[in-house]
């Protein structure tokens, strides 16, 4: 039986190496839409946007990634150029496709992300969902305290779906902020939930969420404080477990724009 010759490999070779390797520096390489680099740039543009859109009645899941490239741009790091769509966070409906850039600096800084996207819902729509959920907390008798919030079988209670929409919306700055091109997050649970009552109109809530970390498959601990009015830029400050319990403080500049986001540190709590 006569061998395979050593050069029948070099096609196959080559072809593994385009898939493994970063490219060249300015050069581009068009990414399979399935990959978990397409999905996690995607995810981390999504995480910018709802904690941007400071909306709890905007909030939005990734859908499928349907087209991906990635470019290395020399002394700044790898810029993903995505399309991809996208479903309500509560319902899981078809919510809007969007286009996105993310690039992934190599200093140790948050992803830097653009982003424009259609809409399924119109902003009428959206606002007359937040002021209902806005209404909601405020005719509260009592602060609204929750914990494991959705329980150990998927399931909120209603009275605790404002507190967990709200708590979606402001974990997507910490999960932005953290998130690199080899690491992201999931928002697992609301361990706890604390409503602070305010003399003015603002709505304001403790949390400690727990974030899954990909691809360590660690649970990370997060202590987090929102406020929040409808029409409002949301703001966050949060500390982690794994982060000496430094203060990070977040506030969305225009709600639902593609504006960027404050990044201040301070003292802690």
């Amino acid at each position: 039986m006569q061998g395979v010759k050593p050069a029948a490999f070099l096609p196959l070779l080559l072809r593994l190496s385009a898939l493994l390797l970063p490219p060249p520096a300015g050069a581009e390489r068009e990414l399979s839409p399935g990959s978990p680099a397409a999905a996690g740039a995607a995810r981390v543009a999504l995480h910018h946007l709802n904690f941007q859109a400071g909306s709890p009645g905007a909030l939005r899941a990734l859908g499928q990634v349907r087209k991906a490239t990635l470019k290395s741009i020399p002394d700044s790091g790898h810029k993903y150029y995505l399309q991809f769509t996208t479903e309500d966070y509560r319902t899981g409906e078809n919510a809007g496709s969007c286009l996105a850039t993310v690039l992934y600096p190599k200093t140790k800084s948050p992803p830097v992300v653009n982003i424009k996207c259609t809409d399924t819902k119109d902003q009428k729509q959206i606002q007359e969902e937040d002021n209902r959920l806005y209404q909601k907390i405020r005719r509260q008798t009592k602060p609204i305290i929750g914990n494991n919030i959705p329980d150990s079988y998927g399931n909120i209670e209603p009275a605790l779906e404002p507190a967990w929409a709200l708590a979606v919306a402001g974990s997507s700055y910490m999960m932005w902020e953290k998130s690199a091109e080899n690491l992201g997050y999931f928002m697992a649970q609301v361990k706890s939930a604390k409503q602070w009552i305010r003399k003015d109109d603002f709505i304001e809530f403790d949390y400690t969420v727990l974030l899954h970390e990909i691809p360590t498959q660690e649970i990370v601990s997060c202590h987090m404080r929102l406020t929040w009015l409808p029409g409002h830029p949301l703001k966050v400050k949060y500390f982690c477990s794994s982060e000496n319990q430094r203060l990070e403080d977040g506030s969305g500049m225009e709600s639902g724009s593609a504006a960027g986001i404050l990044d201040e540190r301070g003292a802690n709590f």
